[in-house]
């Protein structure tokens, strides 16, 4: 990985972690989240016009990827409702790049140097030690939080495998992603009219600009991920993807006023440790 292309996927990490801090607005998280994916949609159909359109053999791997981000979108939901965001956010976070590493290894024959290894073993590591004692104790985080949130963590690294493989194959990693917003968009637009009914979209409407701010942000952030598979291994981009967990604890400790605990700092230099290990590898 080189250095551009490792500083590129720390920014995207960065502004991963910032529009998860301000995608605060007036809707329940299904609504929320379902808005930040119209946003995202919405940016990207600006950009359509000066993208190709995806080659016949490019489309499976935007289809499978729409899917696996509905899953992610539900999983997620439920670990929200069924846990602490503290907790089932890195645990989802956290175990998605080992599951794209034997991903890699297993479907795309693609496996990373041995530090790499170490490395996204140590990242993975610390976003676990952060989820389960960077916030409340252990002994809280129930069973039916932990199977939303590793069900998430599949999903995650399912679309991972899937956006890699097909940026890699597509023109460009700009035209796979402009396309891939807008599909998933769309379906996240069928979905929401279809369980919440013709009445959720003056909701949606209200807080557009919100969506739009946040659904900018995490496009962007996305697709320098997906521009990065291109460019370096893929296990490796989703793993330092995920040192988004290390600015979401320095937003919540510097801006938040939470406190910063051993457990917390332990885990900060794992992941540390981890991107390190990764840039070495």
């Amino acid at each position: 990985m080189t250095l551009f292309v490792f500083l590129a996927v720390i920014s995207a990490a960065a502004m991963h972690a910032i529009w998860n801090a301000l995608v605060k607005v007036h809707l329940d998280r299904f609504l929320s989240i379902t808005l930040m994916t119209l946003g995202m949609g919405a940016a990207a159909v600006v950009v359509l016009p000066f993208v190709e359109v995806p080659k016949a053999e490019v489309w499976p791997f935007i289809l499978a990827s729409v899917f696996f981000h509905m899953g992610y979108r539900t999983f997620l939901i439920g670990a929200y409702k069924a846990g602490d965001f503290a907790q089932t956010y890195p645990l989802a976070r956290g175990t998605a790049p080992l599951l794209s590493a034997l991903g890699g290894i297993v479907l795309l024959g693609e496996v990373p140097a041995p530090l790499a290894i170490f490395g996204i073993v140590l990242l993975s590591a610390g976003t676990l030690v952060m989820s389960f004692r960077g916030g409340a104790h252990l002994e809280r985080l129930n069973l039916r939080a932990v199977s939303f949130a590793l069900g998430t963590s599949i999903f995650i690294a399912s679309y991972t495998l899937s956006d890699g493989s097909g940026a890699r194959l597509a023109a460009t990693a700009q035209s796979y992603a402009a396309w891939l917003f807008v599909c998933d968009a769309a379906w996240a637009l069928v979905l929401c009219v279809a369980f919440r009914g013709p009445q959720s979209l003056p909701m949606l409407a209200r807080d557009w600009k919100a969506g739009l701010f946040t659904g900018v942000l995490s496009g962007a952030a996305y697709w320098i991920v997906m521009w990065a598979m291109t460019k370096a291994p893929i296990a490796s981009v989703a793993s330092l993807r995920e040192t988004s967990i290390l600015f979401a604890m320095l937003i919540s400790v510097l801006a938040l006023g939470e406190k910063m605990t051993a457990w917390r700092a332990a885990a900060a230099l794992g992941i540390v440790a981890g991107v390190v290990a990764l840039r070495l590898g």
